[in-house]
């Protein structure tokens, strides 16, 4: 489904990715691990086609996504990836619902539609009675909940995690690794996280191994 070919990428004159290559197939999790600074969030950012590499390339079911002008990578990345962030990044000034909704409504869906879609996905969650709260109002489980639940709103073939239970006591790390799992059998998405996480890591069908910009 993804595939990554001898990714090549730098900041400056420090090498951060050196020729990597790696395949994520359907209903995959993949974990990628490795020190700090092994180029593991970079790799998540060129997969997710937020960053561009310096070489190489990047398959989605074989079309090569960087051949796509911006416009149209913008609404593939929109339409095809969902995105997990180790702080949540929800919108302080909007509800978990409002927040779970906004991708699809830039999409091009209509509020209603995109609420009620974004209810669902709460409901599954377990959080339907906080849909009206805002971040502020909610624990840090519930944030990150919500945050997987806006990923998932337009159905994404993919979800990319960075570091997605670093902010978690080990209660919510234990629910967000389950979760995972039971959104894999029940909605078939394929999850790559980036994590130092053991438990979740080891949760993973596969595990790569980032060091120094290289996989082991």
């Amino acid at each position: 489904m993804i595939e990554l070919n001898q990714i090549k990428k730098s900041f400056d004159s420090l090498e951060v990715l050196r020729d990597v290559s790696l395949r994520v197939d359907e209903k995959e999790i993949v974990a990628i691990v490795g020190p700090s600074g092994a180029g593991k969030t970079t790799l998540l950012q060129i997969m997710g086609t937020l960053e561009r590499p310096d070489s190489g390339r990047v398959l989605y079911d074989g079309t090569d996504v960087f051949s796509l002008s911006d416009r149209k990578l913008a609404a593939f990345r929109n339409r095809s990836i969902g995105f997990v962030f180790q702080f949540h990044s929800l919108l302080p000034e909007f509800s978990m619902v409002e927040n779970v909704a906004l991708p699809a409504m830039i999409a091009g869906e209509s509020k209603a539609e995109a609420e009620r879609r974004a209810m669902e996905l709460i409901d599954y969650m377990g959080l339907r009675e906080r849909a009206q709260h805002r971040p502020s109002e909610l624990s840090g489980g519930e944030r990150q909940r919500a945050a997987v639940a806006r990923a998932l709103v337009n159905n994404p073939s993919v979800v990319l995690a960075d570091e997605p239970s670093g902010s978690l006591d080990s209660h919510n790390r234990a629910e967000l690794q389950e979760l995972f799992l039971n959104l894999r059998r029940d909605r078939g998405q394929s999850f790559v996280i980036v994590t130092h996480d053991e438990a979740l890591a080891s949760s993973a069908d596969r595990t790569i191994r980032l060091i120094d910009g290289r996989k082991q």
